[in-house]
C-alpha cells in the first residue's frame, strides 16, 4: 500500500512515547528499590501496594479505550483531549510520588505511596490508551504499521534508556554521605522533577504533530458514539472472540512478564547478586536498550520479507538464549573474577530479541482491529489496545506481587548493606529461570495467529469500499 504518512507525523507521534517510557521505567526500575532500600518499607507491603495500583491501571485501560472510541469531537477527535488531561496529570503526580521522605512514619509512607501510585496510574491510563489506539488510525499499510510501531518503540526505549541508564549516572552519583548513589533520597526527588518535565515536552510534541490529521481520523469513523455498560461489554467480547487478537494478547502478556521480572528486581540483582556499582549497572542496562533501539530498523525491514508471526517467534528464541547465558553468569559468578562486561553478551542478545517483541505485537493488533471492523461495523482501536495494555499491566502486577514476597523469602534485608550469597543466588535464578519460562509460554501462545499480509490487504480493500458506499457518520462536538 502507498505510504500516506508524513515524516513529521510519524516522528512526532513516536515522540509521544518518550515521556511515557521515562515515567513508566522510573516506576518499574526504581520504586521497589526506593521503597525498600531507601524508605525502609516492607517488600511484601510495597509489592502489594504497587500491584494494586497496576491492577487498577490495567482494569481501567479497556474502559478508557472504550470512552475514547465513543468520543466524537470535530476539534479534538477521539483521542487528543485525553492526551492533554493524561499528560499534565502524569507530570504532577509523578513529582509527588518521589517526594516521600524517609523520616515519615510508616503509616504516612504507606498512605502517601498508595495515594500517589493510584493517581499516577490513573493518569497514565488516560494518556497511553488513546495514544496507543491512535497508531492504528494513522496508517493502514501492512509494513507501514510495523514502521510506525518501530519508531514509537524506539522513542519508548529512549525514554527507558534515559531513566534506567543515564538516570543512574545523572541522579545517583556516589557521594561522601552516600557511597552507593542509589541510596540517596535526594536523587529520587531530582529524578521525579526531570522526568515530569520530559513527560510534558513529549505530550506537546505528539499533540501538535498529529492534530492536523483529526479531520481525516473523524472521516474514518464507521458508527455513531454509544456509551453504556452493555455496549462496552459487547465491545470487549468482540475483541476476545477474535482468535488472532487473543493469541497476541496472551503472548504479549507472557513476554512482558519476563520484562517485568528484570524491571522489578533487576536493580536488586545487579546490586546484590553481581555487586555492580551504578556505572556498571548503567552500562549493562544501557547496552540492552541501545541494541533494542538499533534493532528497530532491522525488524521493520524483516517485516517486508517475512510474516509478523514468524518474526515474533524469532524474537522470542533469541531472548531465551539471552536468559540462558544470564543464568550461567548467576551460577558461576563466584568461580571467576566477575566484572560487569561479562554480562554484555546478555545485553546484546536480550536487547535484539526484545526489540522485536516491543514492536511487532502492536502492529499485529492494528491488523486485527481492521478485521474486526469489517465483521462488526465498528472501529474499536481503543478497546483492542486497551485490553492489550491491560494484559501488559496485569503481567507487571503479577510480577510485582510475587517478587515482593520473593525478596522476603530470599532473606533480603534493607537494614544491611551487603546481602548474603544465598540471597544473591536466589534473586538471580528467579530472574533467569522466570524469564525463560515466560518466553516459552509466549512462544506457545503466538502459534495460533493466522493473519497474513495478503488477508490484511483484502480486508483494507473491503473497508475502503464500505466507506465509499456511505458507511460513515458525521462526528459531533
Amino acid at each position: 500500500m502507498q505510504s500516506t504518512l508524513k515524516r513529521t507525523t510519524l516522528w512526532g507521534y513516536g515522540a509521544g512515547n518518550f515521556g511515557y517510557g521515562v515515567i513508566s521505567q522510573a516506576v518499574s526500575t526504581f520504586l521497589m528499590f526506593y521503597a525498600t532500600a531507601v524508605l525502609g518499607m516492607n517488600g511484601a507491603w510495597v509489592g502489594m501496594l504497587v500491584s494494586i495500583g497496576v491492577i487498577w491501571d490495567a482494569v481501567s485501560d479497556p474502559i478508557m479505550g472504550y470512552l475514547s472510541d465513543q468520543t466524537r469531537s470535530k476539534r479534538f477527535g477521539r483521542r487528543h483531549i485525553y492526551l492533554w488531561i493524561g499528560g499534565i496529570g502524569i507530570a504532577l503526580s509523578n513529582v509527588l510520588l518521589w517526594y516521600i521522605q524517609p523520616e515519615m512514619s510508616l503509616n504516612m509512607k504507606l498512605f502517601s505511596m498508595a495515594t500517589w501510585i493510584l493517581v499516577l496510574k490513573t493518569f497514565l491510563t488516560i494518556y497511553i490508551t488513546p495514544y496507543t489506539a491512535l497508531s492504528a488510525e494513522l496508517t493502514e499499510g501492512y509494513e507501514e504499521r510495523t514502521k510506525i510501531q518501530a519508531v514509537k518503540t524506539a522513542f519508548f526505549l529512549l525514554g527507558i534508556f534515559f531513566t534506567a541508564a543515564l538516570g543512574l549516572i545523572l541522579f545517583f552519583k556516589p557521594t561522601e554521605a552516600y557511597p552507593i548513589g542509589q541510596l540517596n533520597p535526594a536523587g529520587y526527588q531530582s529524578m521525579g522533577m526531570a522526568t515530569s518535565i520530559l513527560m510534558l515536552l513529549s505530550m506537546f510534541v505528539v499533540i501538535f504533530a498529529t492534530r492536523p490529521m483529526i479531520p481525516h481520523l473523524n472521516s474514518r469513523i464507521l458508527s455513531e458514539g454509544h456509551v453504556g455498560m452493555g455496549h462496552f461489554l459487547t465491545s470487549v467480547k468482540h475483541a476476545f472472540s477474535n482468535k488472532d487478537y487473543a493469541s497476541v494478547v496472551i503472548g504479549y502478556l507472557f513476554t512482558n512478564l519476563s520484562s517485568a521480572l528484570i524491571n522489578t528486581i533487576g536493580l536488586h540483582v545487579f546490586t546484590y547478586t553481581f555487586a555492580l556499582n551504578s556505572t556498571g549497572i548503567a552500562v549493562i542496562i544501557g547496552t540492552q536498550i541501545i541494541v533494542s533501539i538499533l534493532s528497530q530498523p532491522v525488524w521493520a525491514a524483516l517485516s517486508v520479507k517475512m510474516e509478523k508471526h514468524e518474526l515474533i517467534k524469532l524474537g522470542i528464541q533469541i531472548s531465551i538464549v539471552g536468559c540462558l547465558y544470564f543464568m550461567l553468569m548467576v551460577i558461576f559468578r563466584d568461580y571467576f573474577q566477575f566484572e560487569f562486561y561479562h554480562l554484555i553478551p546478555f545485553s546484546l542478545l536480550a536487547g535484539f530479541g526484545t526489540g522485536g517483541l516491543y514492536t511487532l505485537p502492536q502492529s499485529m493488533v492494528a491488523d486485527t482491529v481492521d478485521v474486526n471492523a469489517l465483521e462488526v461495523g465498528m472501529r474499536q482501536e481503543g478497546v483492542f489496545f486497551g485490553c492489550m495494555t491491560l494484559s501488559y499491566k496485569l503481567s507487571q502486577s503479577i510480577a510485582i506481587f510475587l517478587l515482593g514476597f520473593v525478596l522476603e523469602l530470599s532473606g533480603f534485608s534493607a537494614e544491611i548493606g551487603v546481602q548474603s550469597s544465598d540471597t544473591g543466588l536466589i534473586l538471580g535464578l528467579v530472574l533467569a529461570l522466570g524469564g525463560i519460562l515466560f518466553f516459552v509460554f509466549s512462544y506457545v501462545a503466538y502459534r495460533p495467529y493466522s493473519l497474513t499480509r495478503e488477508r490484511v490487504d483484502a480486508v483494507h480493500r473491503a473497508l475502503k469500499l464500505r466507506i465509499e458506499e456511505g458507511g460513515l457518520n458525521t462526528s459531533k462536538d
